[in-house]
Protein backbone atom coordinates (compact mmCIF):
# COMPACT_ATOMS: atom_id res chain seq x y z
CA UNK A 1 0.00 0.00 0.00
CA UNK A 2 1.40 3.15 -1.29
CA UNK A 3 1.79 5.65 1.81
CA UNK A 4 -0.24 8.78 1.82
CA UNK A 5 0.13 12.17 3.56
CA UNK A 6 -1.71 14.83 4.57
CA UNK A 7 0.73 17.62 2.90
CA UNK A 8 3.54 17.00 0.47
CA UNK A 9 6.04 19.88 0.02
CA UNK A 10 7.57 18.88 -3.30
CA UNK A 11 10.38 20.15 -5.30
CA UNK A 12 11.76 22.37 -2.61
CA UNK A 13 15.58 22.48 -1.74
CA UNK A 14 15.37 21.91 1.56
CA UNK A 15 17.97 22.68 4.50
CA UNK A 16 18.42 19.86 6.52
CA UNK A 17 20.39 19.24 9.65
CA UNK A 18 23.11 17.66 6.86
CA UNK A 19 22.95 20.80 4.46
CA UNK A 20 20.82 21.63 1.63
CA UNK A 21 19.55 18.76 -0.64
CA UNK A 22 16.78 18.43 -3.12
CA UNK A 23 13.74 16.57 -1.78
CA UNK A 24 10.48 16.28 -1.00
CA UNK A 25 8.35 16.38 2.46
CA UNK A 26 5.37 14.50 3.57
CA UNK A 27 3.81 15.63 6.35
CA UNK A 28 1.21 14.04 8.60
CA UNK A 29 -0.68 14.64 12.00
CA UNK A 30 1.50 17.70 12.19
CA UNK A 31 4.68 15.69 11.85
CA UNK A 32 7.13 15.63 9.29
CA UNK A 33 7.05 11.53 8.38
CA UNK A 34 9.45 10.95 5.30
CA UNK A 35 11.91 13.56 3.47
CA UNK A 36 12.59 11.90 -0.01
CA UNK A 37 11.39 11.15 -3.39
CA UNK A 38 7.27 11.56 -3.36
CA UNK A 39 4.39 11.16 -5.91
CA UNK A 40 2.36 13.99 -6.02
CA UNK A 41 -0.37 11.68 -6.11
CA UNK A 42 0.62 10.67 -2.60
CA UNK A 43 -0.47 14.14 -1.23
CA UNK A 44 -3.78 15.44 0.04
CA UNK A 45 -2.31 18.45 -0.04
CA UNK A 46 0.20 19.93 -2.41
CA UNK A 47 2.74 22.68 -2.40
CA UNK A 48 5.08 22.99 -5.04
CA UNK A 49 8.37 24.83 -3.98
CA UNK A 50 10.01 24.37 -7.43
CA UNK A 51 12.62 27.31 -7.11
CA UNK A 52 11.95 27.61 -3.32
CA UNK A 53 13.78 27.10 -0.17
CA UNK A 54 12.73 24.88 2.51
CA UNK A 55 14.01 26.28 5.68
CA UNK A 56 13.04 25.21 9.43
CA UNK A 57 10.41 26.93 11.17
CA UNK A 58 12.02 30.47 11.91
CA UNK A 59 11.24 31.03 15.73
CA UNK A 60 11.59 34.74 17.06
CA UNK A 61 12.34 33.98 20.70
CA UNK A 62 12.19 38.36 21.98
CA UNK A 63 8.68 39.82 21.06
CA UNK A 64 6.63 42.35 23.12
CA UNK A 65 2.58 41.86 21.78
CA UNK A 66 1.36 44.62 24.74
CA UNK A 67 -1.28 42.31 25.65
CA UNK A 68 -3.05 42.80 28.15
CA UNK A 69 -2.49 46.71 29.00
CA UNK A 70 -2.07 48.19 25.70
CA UNK A 71 -3.79 46.51 22.97
CA UNK A 72 -3.60 50.17 20.95
CA UNK A 73 0.02 49.29 20.16
CA UNK A 74 -0.30 45.38 19.36
CA UNK A 75 -2.49 42.44 20.67
CA UNK A 76 -1.73 38.46 20.44
CA UNK A 77 -3.79 38.46 17.18
CA UNK A 78 -2.07 40.88 15.58
CA UNK A 79 1.17 40.90 16.79
CA UNK A 80 0.98 37.04 15.86
CA UNK A 81 -0.14 37.79 12.60
CA UNK A 82 2.65 40.09 11.59
CA UNK A 83 4.65 37.14 12.75
CA UNK A 84 3.09 34.92 10.34
CA UNK A 85 2.70 37.06 7.28
CA UNK A 86 7.08 37.38 8.16
CA UNK A 87 7.06 33.69 7.81
CA UNK A 88 8.11 33.63 11.84
CA UNK A 89 6.59 30.06 13.11
CA UNK A 90 6.72 30.65 16.82
CA UNK A 91 7.50 33.82 18.91
CA UNK A 92 8.28 34.29 22.94
CA UNK A 93 6.50 37.02 24.56
CA UNK A 94 8.02 39.15 27.24
CA UNK A 95 6.13 39.97 30.44
CA UNK A 96 6.12 43.25 30.24
CA UNK A 97 2.73 44.05 30.00
CA UNK A 98 -0.07 45.67 32.28
CA UNK A 99 -0.67 43.67 34.31
CA UNK A 100 2.93 42.35 34.23
CA UNK A 101 3.07 38.36 34.00
CA UNK A 102 4.54 38.16 37.32
CA UNK A 103 2.23 35.62 39.03
CA UNK A 104 0.96 32.04 38.10
CA UNK A 105 -3.06 33.74 37.38
CA UNK A 106 -1.23 35.98 34.91
CA UNK A 107 0.52 33.41 33.02
CA UNK A 108 -2.61 31.46 32.40
CA UNK A 109 -4.49 34.44 31.77
CA UNK A 110 -1.84 35.46 28.75
CA UNK A 111 -2.55 31.43 27.59
CA UNK A 112 -5.84 31.90 27.59
CA UNK A 113 -5.71 34.91 25.74
CA UNK A 114 -4.08 33.11 23.08
CA UNK A 115 -5.99 30.21 22.45
CA UNK A 116 -7.73 30.42 18.90
CA UNK A 117 -6.36 33.82 18.54
CA UNK A 118 -2.82 33.54 17.78
CA UNK A 119 -1.59 32.60 14.66
CA UNK A 120 1.25 31.45 15.73
CA UNK A 121 2.49 28.58 17.98
CA UNK A 122 4.12 30.78 21.43
CA UNK A 123 5.46 30.91 24.98
CA UNK A 124 5.59 33.92 27.35
CA UNK A 125 8.67 34.76 29.93
CA UNK A 126 8.02 35.02 33.36
CA UNK A 127 8.73 38.35 34.75
CA UNK A 128 11.16 38.22 37.51
CA UNK A 129 10.78 41.13 40.31
CA UNK A 130 11.95 41.94 43.67
CA UNK A 131 8.36 40.97 45.34
CA UNK A 132 7.62 37.06 43.15
CA UNK A 133 11.22 35.00 43.58
CA UNK A 134 9.31 32.37 45.42
CA UNK A 135 6.66 32.39 42.83
CA UNK A 136 9.39 31.69 39.63
CA UNK A 137 9.87 27.82 40.40
CA UNK A 138 6.38 26.94 39.56
CA UNK A 139 5.96 29.81 37.01
CA UNK A 140 8.83 28.26 35.19
CA UNK A 141 7.66 24.76 35.27
CA UNK A 142 4.13 26.12 33.59
CA UNK A 143 2.87 24.73 30.27
CA UNK A 144 3.80 27.66 27.76
CA UNK A 145 6.77 29.33 29.44
CA UNK A 146 10.04 29.71 27.91
CA UNK A 147 11.56 30.88 31.15
CA UNK A 148 12.13 33.64 33.04
CA UNK A 149 12.68 37.48 31.98
CA UNK A 150 14.61 39.82 34.11
CA UNK A 151 15.28 43.88 33.56
CA UNK A 152 18.29 44.83 34.78
CA UNK A 153 17.96 48.36 33.27
CA UNK A 154 14.26 50.41 33.09
CA UNK A 155 10.86 48.31 32.50
CA UNK A 156 7.13 48.42 33.40
CA UNK A 157 6.31 49.10 36.72
CA UNK A 158 8.26 46.40 39.13
CA UNK A 159 10.04 44.64 36.63
CA UNK A 160 13.40 45.95 37.64
CA UNK A 161 15.76 43.89 39.26
CA UNK A 162 19.04 46.34 39.05
CA UNK A 163 20.75 45.10 42.00
CA UNK A 164 23.48 42.13 42.58
CA UNK A 165 21.48 40.61 45.49
CA UNK A 166 17.93 40.30 43.61
CA UNK A 167 19.49 39.35 40.14
CA UNK A 168 20.96 36.72 42.87
CA UNK A 169 18.04 35.77 44.22
CA UNK A 170 16.13 35.23 41.22
CA UNK A 171 19.24 32.80 39.80
CA UNK A 172 18.99 30.92 43.12
CA UNK A 173 15.22 30.28 42.66
CA UNK A 174 15.75 29.19 39.35
CA UNK A 175 16.94 26.28 37.37
CA UNK A 176 16.38 27.28 33.73
CA UNK A 177 17.87 29.17 31.88
CA UNK A 178 16.87 32.81 32.49
CA UNK A 179 17.17 35.75 29.86
CA UNK A 180 18.53 39.45 30.87
CA UNK A 181 18.23 43.12 29.81
CA UNK A 182 21.48 43.88 30.45
CA UNK A 183 21.82 47.66 30.98
CA UNK A 184 23.46 49.34 34.60
CA UNK A 185 19.97 51.01 35.91
CA UNK A 186 22.55 52.74 38.30
CA UNK A 187 24.43 53.99 35.55
CA UNK A 188 21.52 55.18 33.37
CA UNK A 189 19.83 57.21 36.06
CA UNK A 190 23.08 59.23 36.67
CA UNK A 191 23.13 59.80 33.12
CA UNK A 192 19.40 60.56 32.28
CA UNK A 193 19.81 64.49 32.27
CA UNK A 194 22.33 64.09 28.78
CA UNK A 195 19.85 63.88 27.01
CA UNK A 196 18.79 66.27 24.29
CA UNK A 197 14.87 67.75 24.07
CA UNK A 198 14.31 66.57 20.01
CA UNK A 199 17.99 64.98 19.91
CA UNK A 200 17.68 61.79 19.21
CA UNK A 201 21.40 61.36 18.74
CA UNK A 202 21.69 61.61 22.37
CA UNK A 203 20.36 58.71 22.69
CA UNK A 204 23.39 56.29 22.97
CA UNK A 205 24.77 58.90 24.97
CA UNK A 206 22.42 58.25 27.77
CA UNK A 207 22.37 54.74 27.46
CA UNK A 208 26.08 54.07 26.20
CA UNK A 209 28.16 51.32 25.35
CA UNK A 210 29.52 51.15 29.25
CA UNK A 211 26.07 51.06 30.53
CA UNK A 212 25.47 47.61 28.73
CA UNK A 213 29.64 46.47 29.96
CA UNK A 214 29.39 46.71 33.60
CA UNK A 215 25.65 45.36 33.26
CA UNK A 216 27.01 42.02 31.25
CA UNK A 217 30.10 42.15 33.48
CA UNK A 218 28.08 42.00 36.73
CA UNK A 219 25.78 39.26 35.39
CA UNK A 220 28.59 37.21 34.60
CA UNK A 221 30.17 37.36 38.08
CA UNK A 222 26.64 36.44 39.51
CA UNK A 223 26.06 33.11 36.98
CA UNK A 224 29.49 32.04 38.39
CA UNK A 225 28.54 32.44 41.80
CA UNK A 226 25.56 30.78 41.06
CA UNK A 227 26.35 28.08 38.13
CA UNK A 228 23.02 29.19 36.19
CA UNK A 229 22.50 29.51 32.96
CA UNK A 230 22.01 33.07 31.48
CA UNK A 231 20.55 34.36 27.97
CA UNK A 232 21.67 37.93 27.26
CA UNK A 233 19.31 39.47 25.38
CA UNK A 234 20.17 42.23 21.78
CA UNK A 235 23.70 42.35 23.25
CA UNK A 236 24.88 45.38 21.18
CA UNK A 237 28.86 46.55 22.19
CA UNK A 238 31.80 45.23 20.86
CA UNK A 239 33.13 44.65 24.36
CA UNK A 240 30.20 42.75 25.46
CA UNK A 241 30.83 40.20 22.29
CA UNK A 242 34.33 39.97 23.75
CA UNK A 243 33.69 39.16 27.10
CA UNK A 244 30.72 36.53 26.44
CA UNK A 245 32.84 34.18 23.80
CA UNK A 246 34.57 33.94 27.17
CA UNK A 247 31.97 32.27 28.88
CA UNK A 248 30.13 30.35 26.96
CA UNK A 249 29.71 27.96 29.35
CA UNK A 250 27.12 29.80 31.05
CA UNK A 251 25.91 32.49 28.41
CA UNK A 252 24.07 32.44 25.64
CA UNK A 253 23.76 35.47 23.46
CA UNK A 254 20.77 37.25 21.65
CA UNK A 255 21.11 39.95 18.20
CA UNK A 256 18.81 41.55 16.75
CA UNK A 257 18.45 42.76 12.98
CA UNK A 258 18.40 46.27 13.97
CA UNK A 259 22.00 46.12 15.63
CA UNK A 260 23.29 44.87 12.46
CA UNK A 261 21.51 46.93 10.17
CA UNK A 262 21.18 50.18 11.40
CA UNK A 263 23.57 52.37 12.25
CA UNK A 264 23.94 55.50 14.43
CA UNK A 265 23.84 58.53 14.16
CA UNK A 266 22.78 58.33 11.09
CA UNK A 267 19.63 56.43 11.78
CA UNK A 268 18.46 58.57 14.57
CA UNK A 269 19.12 61.65 11.83
CA UNK A 270 16.94 59.83 9.25
CA UNK A 271 14.47 58.00 11.44
CA UNK A 272 14.51 60.34 14.63
CA UNK A 273 12.02 58.65 16.98
CA UNK A 274 11.57 55.39 14.90
CA UNK A 275 15.32 54.29 15.84
CA UNK A 276 15.17 54.64 18.92
CA UNK A 277 15.12 51.17 21.12
CA UNK A 278 16.67 49.86 24.34
CA UNK A 279 19.85 49.08 23.77
CA UNK A 280 20.27 51.93 21.00
CA UNK A 281 21.38 51.18 17.92
CA UNK A 282 25.00 52.28 17.93
CA UNK A 283 28.03 53.61 15.68
CA UNK A 284 29.50 51.13 12.69
CA UNK A 285 32.18 49.80 15.03
CA UNK A 286 29.42 48.01 17.03
CA UNK A 287 27.16 47.09 14.09
CA UNK A 288 30.67 45.58 12.54
CA UNK A 289 31.11 43.87 15.98
CA UNK A 290 27.96 41.97 16.46
CA UNK A 291 27.66 41.10 12.68
CA UNK A 292 31.47 39.42 13.62
CA UNK A 293 30.29 37.62 16.75
CA UNK A 294 27.11 36.40 14.56
CA UNK A 295 30.05 34.72 12.51
CA UNK A 296 31.88 33.67 14.95
CA UNK A 297 29.09 31.19 17.04
CA UNK A 298 29.22 33.73 19.99
CA UNK A 299 25.82 35.07 19.04
CA UNK A 300 23.12 31.38 19.49
CA UNK A 301 19.61 32.92 18.42
CA UNK A 302 18.37 36.34 16.79
CA UNK A 303 15.29 37.87 18.04
CA UNK A 304 13.44 40.59 16.84
CA UNK A 305 12.75 42.83 20.04
CA UNK A 306 9.60 43.59 18.64
CA UNK A 307 8.26 46.40 20.81
CA UNK A 308 5.59 48.54 18.45
CA UNK A 309 4.65 52.09 19.80
CA UNK A 310 1.98 54.11 17.94
CA UNK A 311 3.48 57.13 15.13
CA UNK A 312 1.75 59.75 17.85
CA UNK A 313 3.90 58.33 20.65
CA UNK A 314 7.02 57.87 18.88
CA UNK A 315 6.62 61.83 17.54
CA UNK A 316 6.59 63.23 21.24
CA UNK A 317 10.49 64.84 21.22
CA UNK A 318 13.35 62.84 22.64
CA UNK A 319 13.20 62.29 25.56
CA UNK A 320 9.89 61.87 25.60
CA UNK A 321 9.29 59.52 22.68
CA UNK A 322 9.40 55.73 24.04
CA UNK A 323 11.80 53.15 23.18
CA UNK A 324 10.84 50.14 20.90
CA UNK A 325 10.18 48.97 17.44
CA UNK A 326 8.15 46.60 15.08
CA UNK A 327 10.71 43.83 13.82
CA UNK A 328 8.68 40.07 13.89
CA UNK A 329 7.23 40.71 10.36
CA UNK A 330 10.30 42.01 8.83
CA UNK A 331 13.15 40.01 10.30
CA UNK A 332 13.46 37.55 8.07
CA UNK A 333 13.65 39.58 4.74
CA UNK A 334 16.10 41.72 6.64
CA UNK A 335 18.49 39.00 7.54
CA UNK A 336 17.56 37.16 4.10
CA UNK A 337 18.91 40.39 2.64
CA UNK A 338 22.45 40.26 4.80
CA UNK A 339 22.54 36.19 3.58
CA UNK A 340 21.75 37.56 -0.07
CA UNK A 341 24.65 40.21 0.56
CA UNK A 342 27.38 37.99 1.61
CA UNK A 343 27.53 38.90 5.53
CA UNK A 344 26.37 35.92 6.89
CA UNK A 345 25.67 32.00 5.62
CA UNK A 346 21.91 30.57 4.95
CA UNK A 347 23.51 27.93 6.83
CA UNK A 348 24.29 30.33 9.81
CA UNK A 349 20.36 31.78 9.59
CA UNK A 350 19.23 28.58 10.16
CA UNK A 351 20.67 27.85 13.45
CA UNK A 352 20.20 31.64 14.43
CA UNK A 353 16.83 31.21 14.11
CA UNK A 354 15.63 27.74 14.53
CA UNK A 355 17.68 24.68 15.73
CA UNK A 356 19.64 28.06 17.73
CA UNK A 357 16.60 28.86 20.06
CA UNK A 358 15.59 24.39 20.35
CA UNK A 359 19.21 24.39 21.48
CA UNK A 360 19.25 27.35 24.17
CA UNK A 361 15.23 26.78 25.32
CA UNK A 362 15.14 22.89 24.98
CA UNK A 363 12.05 23.59 23.07
CA UNK A 364 10.61 19.28 21.74
CA UNK A 365 10.01 19.04 18.39
CA UNK A 366 11.06 22.24 16.77
CA UNK A 367 13.88 23.64 15.09
CA UNK A 368 14.94 21.31 12.37
CA UNK A 369 13.53 19.56 9.57
CA UNK A 370 13.78 15.87 10.42
CA UNK A 371 11.23 12.90 10.50
CA UNK A 372 9.34 12.66 13.89
CA UNK A 373 9.50 16.45 13.97
CA UNK A 374 7.19 19.35 14.01
CA UNK A 375 6.54 20.03 10.29
CA UNK A 376 6.96 24.01 11.17
CA UNK A 377 8.63 25.76 7.70
CA UNK A 378 9.44 28.71 6.57
CA UNK A 379 9.18 28.75 2.34
CA UNK A 380 11.44 31.43 1.09
CA UNK A 381 12.34 32.69 -2.60
CA UNK A 382 15.98 33.51 -1.86
CA UNK A 383 15.83 35.67 -5.51
CA UNK A 384 12.14 37.74 -4.40
CA UNK A 385 13.13 41.15 -4.95
CA UNK A 386 10.40 43.05 -2.81
CA UNK A 387 10.76 46.37 -0.61
CA UNK A 388 9.77 46.50 2.62
CA UNK A 389 7.13 49.26 3.47
CA UNK A 390 4.88 50.54 5.53
CA UNK A 391 1.91 49.44 4.07
CA UNK A 392 3.06 46.10 4.49
CA UNK A 393 3.53 46.11 8.39
CA UNK A 394 0.29 44.15 9.91
CA UNK A 395 1.43 45.53 13.70
CA UNK A 396 -1.22 47.88 14.90
CA UNK A 397 1.41 50.97 14.74
CA UNK A 398 1.56 51.00 10.97
CA UNK A 399 5.28 51.55 10.91
CA UNK A 400 8.34 49.70 10.37
CA UNK A 401 12.00 51.61 10.59
CA UNK A 402 12.89 49.32 7.10
CA UNK A 403 10.43 51.56 4.84
CA UNK A 404 11.81 51.48 1.93
CA UNK A 405 14.56 49.12 2.24
CA UNK A 406 15.01 46.61 -0.61
CA UNK A 407 14.74 43.07 0.32
CA UNK A 408 16.43 40.43 -1.69
CA UNK A 409 14.58 37.47 -0.04
CA UNK A 410 11.08 36.82 0.67
CA UNK A 411 9.05 34.61 3.31
CA UNK A 412 5.97 32.89 0.82
CA UNK A 413 4.50 30.32 3.16
CA UNK A 414 4.48 29.65 6.72
CA UNK A 415 3.54 26.30 7.73
CA UNK A 416 3.25 25.46 11.52
CA UNK A 417 2.52 21.83 12.43
CA UNK A 418 1.24 21.25 8.65
CA UNK A 419 -1.04 23.97 8.44
CA UNK A 420 -0.72 26.23 5.73
CA UNK A 421 -0.83 30.02 7.95
CA UNK A 422 0.44 32.28 5.07
CA UNK A 423 0.60 31.84 1.36
CA UNK A 424 2.00 34.86 -0.89
CA UNK A 425 1.66 37.88 1.55
CA UNK A 426 -2.09 36.65 2.94
CA UNK A 427 -3.24 34.48 5.85
CA UNK A 428 -4.87 31.05 4.17
CA UNK A 429 -6.47 29.58 7.44
CA UNK A 430 -7.72 30.31 10.57
CA UNK A 431 -5.45 30.90 14.45
CA UNK A 432 -4.12 27.54 14.90
CA UNK A 433 -1.78 28.75 17.56
CA UNK A 434 -0.64 26.55 20.03
CA UNK A 435 1.78 27.14 23.25
CA UNK A 436 5.51 25.47 22.23
CA UNK A 437 6.52 22.76 24.26
CA UNK A 438 9.75 22.89 26.48
CA UNK A 439 11.55 19.93 27.45
CA UNK A 440 12.32 20.64 31.13
CA UNK A 441 8.36 21.20 31.50
CA UNK A 442 7.01 18.32 30.10
CA UNK A 443 4.41 20.07 28.71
Amino acid sequence: MTDTFDLVLKNGTVFTPGGEISADIGVSGGKIMKIGSIAAEQAGELVDCTGLTVLPGVIDSQVHFREPGNEYKEDLESGSRAAALGGVVAVFEMPNTNPTTTTPDMMLDKLARAANRMHVDHAFYAGATHENTALLPEMERMKGCCGVKVFMGASTGSLLVEDDAGVEAVLNAITRRAAFHSEDEYRLADRRDLARTGDWTSHPEVRDAEAAIMSTKRLLRLAEKTRKRIHVLHVTTAEEMEILARHKDLASVEATPQHMTLVAPQAYIELKGYAQMNPPIREQRHVDAVLAAVNAGIVDVLGSDHAPHSKEEKARPYPASPSGMPGVQTLVPVMLTHVANGKLSLQRFVELTSSGPQRIFNMAGKGRIAEGYDADFTVVDMKAKRTITHDWIASKCEWTPYDGFEAKAWAVATIIRGNIVMRDDELVGPSLGEPVRFLETGA
